[in-house]
């Protein structure tokens, strides 16, 4: 069993920051890419940034010079910090996870999801 725990969420006003974490747990050999999606109310997920076991990063050009993701490997945990927050980055943000499980096998996971809401 692999679960994907993100905290952090929550309003804050335009131009104000927020950061997101999510921690995995279960019965894991090793993590490759972790990211972070979102989906906004009447649109299609999309992906906001997504991070290596190497620490390669790759992020939405709508994000960039804002967002900074980061992981602690030895936690199995990975961060999302927002900074100069617009409304237009309102939305559920889900955690992504490929996990090696012990048995070897490699999965994708998600987590539940967690609002982030900016007002203007």
């Amino acid at each position: 069993q692999v679960q994907l725990v993100e905290s952090g969420g929550g309003l804050v006003q335009a131009g104000g920051s927020l950061r997101l974490s999510c921690a995995v747990s279960g019965s894991i050999l090793s993590i490759n890419v972790m990211g972070w999606y979102r989906q906004a109310p009447g649109k299609q997920r999309e992906l906001v940034a997504t991070i290596t076991d190497g620490g390669s990063t790759n992020y939405a050009d709508s994000v960039k010079g804002r967002f900074t993701i980061s992981r602690d490997n030895a936690k199995n945990t990975v961060y999302l910090q927002m900074n100069s927050l617009k409304p237009e980055d309102t939305a559920v943000y889900y955690c992504n996870a490929d996990v090696v499980r012990l048995s070897r096998r490699s999965l994708n996971y998600w987590g539940q999801g967690t609002q982030v809401t900016v007002s203007s």
